[in-house]
């Protein structure tokens, strides 16, 4: 929705969850107060809770809203590729890339697993179904020679797999030789299309 079609409650309540989600990564989710968010976002403290019964309200919003899931899915989709090896790698590609640009991503998941224990997760993932099913006709196409595997199970792999190398590569990739850290998303993909065992004659 664009900012000038807003109505005046829309762009209050725009302005309260851009507040509560930049202190949220700066301090956590527990360190920050109701009278910071309203301080941050400009409005009286009463004002919240007009639009926000409470903090936890105002961090389902963002979730709903900011999800890395809802924000990666639709990157993932518009990766080019005929067969589902090409769209793999284009998506594998494209998926880190994307997180490469969003640190704050991180940083909000680690904050549902931390202090909420994934609550709000099954809400989102309802939302995000709709989104994954293309995926899973395109790993499902002819022209690549899949295992049986279930697409859905195909899609979670994928999602761990290359979630992981991100992490590990802020983690460690500058302790890896650089022969590895030029190589790393590659030899991932690799390892995803093709296993680490080598395969009978």
């Amino acid at each position: 929705m664009e900012e000038d079609t807003l109505s005046k409650g829309e762009r209050t309540r725009q302005a309260i969850e851009e507040a509560a989600y930049a202190l949220f990564l700066e301090q956590g989710y527990s360190a920050t107060s109701m009278r910071q968010i309203a301080e941050r976002a400009g409005i009286a403290l009463g004002g919240i809770y007009n639009h926000f019964a409470g903090k936890d309200a105002i961090f389902e919003a963002i979730m709903h809203d900011k999800h890395p899931y809802k924000q990666i899915i639709p990157v993932i989709a518009a990766a080019p590729g005929e067969t589902a090896e090409e769209f793999i790698r284009n998506a594998a590609q494209a998926m880190v890339d994307e997180l490469g640009r969003r640190p704050d991503f991180l940083k909000l998941m680690f904050i549902e697993i931390v202090e909420f224990n994934t609550q709000h997760i099954s809400k989102l993932f309802e939302e995000v179904i709709p989104q994954i099913l293309p995926l899973i006709q395109r790993v499902q196409s002819p022209t690549g020679a899949l295992r049986p595997i279930p697409a859905p199970l195909i899609l979670r792999a994928f999602m761990g797999m290359f979630f992981s190398f991100y992490i590990t590569e802020m983690m460690i990739g500058d302790l890896m030789p650089p022969e590895m850290r030029e190589h790393g998303l590659e030899s991932f993909v690799d390892i995803f299309l093709h296993g680490i065992l080598i395969g009978e004659e």
